[in-house]
């Protein structure tokens, strides 16, 4: 069976996520999680990554990220790659610890992005881990809570500003969003069996079909 096509352009933003060798823990303890944390930000240095949002669950993980250079291949093969090696090293494992490469959906930079955000932030919630999203300490929401300047690395600031244009008073309206359900849209998403490559509205997957899958050459970057 041939792999999924990896469709890659400037600007791409993408939810990927990937899960242990038959769903077994990729962290054993909290200094796993900083290991993680600390290759999420080398990433997003190194490759020119943009990482909106993240959750690090025990078996798995969840990350939005967008690439300006179109580079989520690379990104990702190091970030897997590297962790394995640092994780095999410091527990005295060697060969593979996650599932396969990763799977990653493209998707829409719209409205789609805060659904996404919301729906990685509220994992630990609904798996029963914690009663309620800043309870949970492996994810990104804390760093949109709060001001400390070792979150700055974090890509929130384009998050705020599709909740709400003003820089001032913008944490309300965004804790806000954070409490409400999911939509119908991202439940029946993450319902299927096989997740689909592409998340957003028609338009944006028809476009994307058409530019990469109906077309031999390469065309411009969908807008």
């Amino acid at each position: 069976m041939s792999r999924p096509l990896r469709i890659e352009y400037p600007g791409a933003w993408y939810h990927v996520m990937n899960r242990g060798r038959r769903s077994e823990s990729i962290f054993s303890d909290k200094h796993d999680y900083l290991m993680f944390i600390d290759l999420l930000i080398e990433i997003s240095g190194m490759c020119n990554v943009n990482v909106a949002a993240y959750c690090l669950m025990t078996n798995h993980y969840h990350i939005l990220l967008q690439t300006p250079d179109g580079n989520i291949s690379r990104c990702m093969r190091h970030l897997n790659s590297v962790y394995t090696q640092r994780y095999n090293r410091r527990h005295g494992f060697d060969g593979q610890l996650f599932r396969g490469r990763y799977k990653s959906i493209l998707v829409c930079n719209d409205s789609h992005l805060l659904q996404l955000v919301r729906y990685i932030h509220k994992n630990p919630v609904k798996a029963g881990v914690v009663k309620d999203i800043p309870d949970y300490e492996w994810s990104s929401y804390k760093g949109y809570i709060s001001y400390a300047k070792k979150w700055n690395w974090l890509h929130k600031d384009y998050i705020f500003s599709m909740i709400t244009p003003k820089k001032q008073g913008r944490l309300k309206p965004f804790i806000e969003f954070m409490q409400k359900d999911d939509s119908e849209e991202v439940t029946r998403l993450f319902s299927l069996k096989k997740l689909p490559s592409f998340f957003g509205p028609e338009s944006f997957i028809t476009g994307i079909k058409e530019r990469y899958y109906f077309k031999k050459k390469s065309c411009e970057v969908p807008e």
